[in-house]
């Protein structure tokens, strides 16, 4: 009856970002492709996966799957909006390596599996298989730091992104 009396649902900040698969994990400036390396697209990580499951990096939201698969578009509740490219100049493969799990608008978590990649598909096109995740909208990060470098387990907490 009255608005003010409900409790307001008060919105879970999880800032953490976590491994999308198991593999290595390396700062984005060692991924070996300048759009990445150098940041244009954003300041984040990558991981060089040892098995085709790739998981979400972030608690949030999918904002969007690409046409061609090879990217998908999240949010996480503090308004950081995440990208992870699966594969470098994988754009080219027109989705084939790729089986998306999830689609516009799923709720994730680190344990939900956001596809299903063909990592031998990719090398034999002679492309790199870097999974790279990317904070595309800086300028409302407060703070961004790496925890953790090297071998990691998908899901494992790898760094925390402030907004």
């Amino acid at each position: 009856m009255f608005g003010f009396l409900k409790k307001k649902e008060t919105i879970q900040l999880n800032e953490t970002l976590y491994a999308v698969a198991t593999g290595k994990l390396i700062p984005i400036s060692e991924v070996n492709d300048p759009v990445f390396s150098q940041k244009m697209m954003g300041d984040g990580f990558a991981v060089i996966p040892e098995t085709g499951d790739i998981y979400s990096p972030i608690v949030g939201e999918v904002l969007s799957v690409f046409q061609t698969k090879h990217a998908v578009g999240m949010k996480m509740a503090n308004g950081l909006e995440i990208l992870l490219h699966m594969g470098i100049d994988t754009v080219e493969l027109n989705g084939e390596p790729f089986n998306i799990k999830v689609s516009e608008g799923a709720k994730v978590t680190q344990e939900t599996l956001i596809a299903k990649v063909d990592l031998e598909a990719i090398t034999s096109a002679d492309k790199a298989i870097d999974m790279v995740v990317v904070i595309t909208n800086m300028d409302a990060v407060k703070s961004f730091e790496l925890t953790k470098i090297g071998n990691v387990s998908a899901g494992d907490e790898i760094g925390i992104a402030n907004a």
